[in-house]
């Protein structure tokens, strides 16, 4: 079992930045960010395994950042010049597995661990 602890929502407004942040309770090989806004379905945002394979979804390429650290076993998101469209529930999650080429922010059935979630709004 691995536990997925979100931080780093709030509120912001359109054209501003946060950051989010996903700390684990053990190592795994992928991990990633997903977002649900209300009354959609839960979509990737952006994944990345130990081996430093990315990937984005188009809605937030050149403007989001996902990166590792997995001497501390945490997850980082930095959401830059975000938009009204943003705003969702966004999900850490990960899986131990090591198929690279599964570990996608298209593929969210592949990973079997979850966060709560950390709310993010924009406004404008």
């Amino acid at each position: 079992q691995v536990q997925l602890v979100e931080s780093g929502g709030g509120s912001v407004q359109a054209g501003g930045s946060l950051k989010l942040s996903c700390t684990a309770s053990r190592y795994t090989y992928c991990m990633g960010w997903f977002r649900q806004a209300p009354g959609k379905s839960r979509e990737g945002v952006a994944t990345i395994t130990a081996d430093g394979h990315i990937t984005n979804s188009d809605s937030v390429k050149g403007r989001f950042a996902i990166s590792r650290d997995d001497a501390k076993n945490t997850l980082t998101l930095e959401l830059n010049s975000l938009k009204l469209e943003d705003t969702a529930t966004y999900y850490c999650a990960a899986e131990s597995k090591t198929y690279i080429n599964s570990c996608a922010h298209d593929n969210r059935g592949y990973f079997g661990y979850w966060g709560q979630g950390t709310q993010v709004t924009v406004s404008s």
